[in-house]
């Protein structure tokens, strides 16, 4: 999914993203609004995951959103 996509559903992705990743909070999720690099910092932080690992999570949830589009 194109990140410029991803922004502009930001609000209606919210809750996909707080249900995937339990441990993000509102206020991670607010301060991200949409921002790749500041939601892959916050899941390293979060969960304690390398870099390489949680951009590989967002890529995976972004095929699962593509796939749900189709």
């Amino acid at each position: 999914m194109n990140q410029d996509i991803i922004q502009g559903k930001w609000t209606q992705l919210k809750g996909s993203i707080k249900a995937k990743w339990g441990k993000l909070t509102d206020d991670d999720l607010g301060r991200a609004d949409g921002n790749h690099q500041y939601l892959v910092g916050r899941l390293q932080e979060r969960y304690g995951w390398q870099k390489d690992q949680a951009e590989r999570e967002i890529r995976e949830f972004e095929r699962g959103l593509q796939k749900k589009a189709a």
